[in-house]
């Protein structure tokens, strides 16, 4: 069992950046993939980014590709997300999510999920 708490949401001007947080509770955070979601009001959640159990490993969806980084501590049990260039579209409640697969994956499955933080992007 793994609890996910995200923070680190908050307002922010169009092209400004924000660094998200996830914070696992367990000793296992290091047995998982770790991925982040998003999700806007009125559509449906989707798939942002995600890491390997170890950090060797990333995948992004394309619309954040150059703009956000994840990454991970496995000591600090957490995982992050540097989100830079933000536009207003990119409003949304962040969720992390942790996996049992291997590698990075979009598609999961993703058994544990956070609350979510909202990121308000202002134009």
């Amino acid at each position: 069992q793994v609890q996910l708490v995200e923070s680190g949401g908050g307002l922010v001007q169009a092209g400004g950046s924000l660094r998200l947080s996830c914070a696992a509770s367990g000793r296992t955070f290091s047995s998982y993939t770790m991925g982040w979601f998003r999700q806007a009001p009125g559509k449906e959640r989707e798939f942002v980014a995600a890491i390997s159990r170890r950090g060797s490993g990333t995948v992004y969806a394309d619309f954040v590709k150059g703009r956000f980084t994840i990454s991970r501590d496995n000591a600090k049990n957490t995982v992050y997300l540097q989100m830079n260039s933000l536009n207003p579209e990119e409003t949304a409640v962040y969720y992390c999510a942790a996996s049992a697969n291997t590698g990075p994956t979009s598609r999961g499955p993703y058994d544990y999920w956070g609350q979510g933080t909202q990121v308000t992007v202002s134009s």
